[in-house]
């Protein structure tokens, strides 16, 4: 597994970042506000950025700068701020050109049954983030899970993102948490990708990061290992997702909160 910085056995870590790399200056102003924030707090910090967006709504969606140009800003962001990064593949042949760039490798919710797909993951040695598909339960990602195991990489963890409820809406089913759990891997909330709204007949997804902050803390109280949350200086403009981002100014203030209730459940 990889080492976090700032890594108290009994806090979570963080997973945030931009949700596809829009361009350098951008993702090192926010990597650099995210480094301060979660080292004064003490929380393990990784660094998240898509280098393309596969699977959008739309044909005109922005996907993504160039995956050679959005990789190299990933590696950048490690080695000036020594944290470790993620970011998604879509395709079997996509994990060895990730992987020289990136930490860990994250399987794409609609992807998670994909089996080439996670096997090739596996077999880049690097620790593998499987996203629980939304039309799964959670005991069925045991089986995603394996077959990382299976060939050859333990270096696993998986994802919480919210379950299709009716066409046009997610909700969270927090007993998933523990019960994925039981496999003995690492489990983390998606907490802004579980407040999306898919499906919108724009074309665009919608969201609802009005209730950021309350998935975040019932996340926190049940004893989630990490949290995914996608930040952006201003959502409104985000190429990506921003309709259920959480804007960089208030990130501060929430994981304050959350660190005192996870002091409190102790």
């Amino acid at each position: 597994m990889i080492e976090l910085k700032n890594n108290p056995a009994d806090n979570f870590f963080l997973l945030a970042g931009p949700c596809v790399i829009e361009g350098e200056e951008m993702a090192m102003r926010i990597a650099e506000r995210v480094v301060k924030i979660t080292e004064t707090l003490q929380i393990p910090y990784v660094f998240k950025g898509s280098y393309r967006k596969a699977n959008r709504s739309r044909l005109d969606s922005f996907m993504g700068i160039g995956d050679e140009k959005a990789l190299k800003i990933l590696q950048k962001v490690r080695d000036t701020f020594g944290v470790p990064t993620v970011t998604d593949i879509h395709s079997a042949d996509e994990a060895e050109m990730a992987a020289e760039y990136v930490d860990i490798l994250q399987i794409p919710a609609f992807l998670c049954r994909q089996t080439d797909l996670l096997v090739a993951a596996a077999k880049t040695g690097k620790t593998i983030n499987i996203k629980k598909g939304q039309f799964l339960s959670p005991l069925a990602m045991q089986f995603a899970a394996d077959k990382v195991v299976e060939a050859g990489n333990k270096n696993v963890m998986l994802t919480e993102r919210g379950t299709t409820f009716g066409y046009q809406d997610l909700v969270v089913d927090y007993r998933g948490i523990p019960e994925m759990q039981s496999f003995g891997y690492p489990v983390i909330l998606d907490v802004t990708h579980s407040l999306q709204q898919p499906n919108q007949t724009s074309g665009v997804t919608g969201g609802m990061p009005q209730l950021i902050e309350t998935v975040a803390k019932a996340g926190i109280a049940v004893g989630a290992d990490g949290l995914f949350i996608e930040t952006h200086e201003n959502p409104a403009v985000a190429k990506s997702d921003g309709a259920n981002m959480l804007r960089l100014d208030l990130l501060e203030g929430l994981l304050t909160k959350l660190v005192r209730i996870r002091e409190a459940i102790k």
